[in-house]
C-alpha cells in the first residue's frame, strides 16, 4: 500500500487489493474545514471564452480559475482531496492531466473521476472540473459549537460543512 501524509492529509495511491491508479490517489482524507468549489469552465475574469476548440488551453484556464477559486477560501491545490472532470470527449484528458501536473505535485495528487458527457451548458466548451478541498484548521482554534455525535459529526449552532467536520473520499 502506497500512502503519503503531510499535516492534515493522507493519500493512498494504491489500497491493499486495489490495482494502482495512473495520476490519482483511490482514497484520500483529512480533518479541518471543507472547501466545494463549484464546476469551473475557461472563461477569463470577464466571462470570455478561452480557448475555443483548444483542449490544452481551456484545461490551463479552468485549473487557473480552480487556483483562484481556493485561494479565496484560503486554500491551494495542495489542498484538493477530489476533482471531478466533466469532459466532452475522452481524447481531451491527456491535456487536462498535463494542466493539473502543472499546479499539482506527484506525491499530493487528489482522488478523481472522470466523466465523459454530451454536452455542457455551452456547445464550445470541452470541459468544467470541479474540486473538493480540506484545509487543516488553524492552531488552538476549536470552531465546534455543539458536541460531537456518535457518527463524530457536530451538532449545533454553526456545525456541519466549513466547521472541521472529518471527510474522506474514494476516487
Amino acid at each position: 500500500m502506497s500512502t503519503s501524509q503531510d499535516n492534515h492529509l493522507t493519500r493512498i495511491a494504491a489500497p491493499e487489493g486495489v490495482a494502482p491508479g495512473t495520476g490519482y490517489s483511490h482514497v484520500v482524507w483529512g480533518t479541518g474545514r471543507f472547501v466545494a468549489v463549484s464546476g469551473q469552465c475557461a472563461f477569463d475574469e470577464k466571462g470570455e471564452l478561452v480557448g475555443e476548440g483548444d483542449a490544452a488551453a481551456q484545461a490551463r484556464q479552468v485549473f487557473e480559475n480552480l487556483r483562484r477559486c481556493l485561494a479565496a477560501a484560503g486554500a491551494g491545490f495542495e489542498d484538493v482531496v477530489k476533482l471531478t472532470y466533466f469532459v466532452t470527449d475522452v481524447a481531451h484528458l491527456p491535456a487536462v492531466r498535463e494542466a493539473r501536473d502543472e499546479v499539482i505535485a506527484p506525491d499530493r495528487l487528489p482522488a478523481s473521476s472522470a466523466v465523459q458527457v454530451a454536452a455542457l451548458f455551452r456547445p464550445e466548451l470541452l470541459m468544467e472540473i470541479e474540486a473538493f478541498a480540506v484545509l487543516p484548521e488553524p492552531a488552538g482554534t476549536g470552531s465546534h459549537s455543539g458536541p460531537e455525535t456518535e457518527t463524530g459529526f457536530r451538532t449545533g449552532p454553526g456545525a456541519g460543512f466549513g466547521t472541521g467536520f472529518k471527510t474522506g473520499f474514494a476516487g
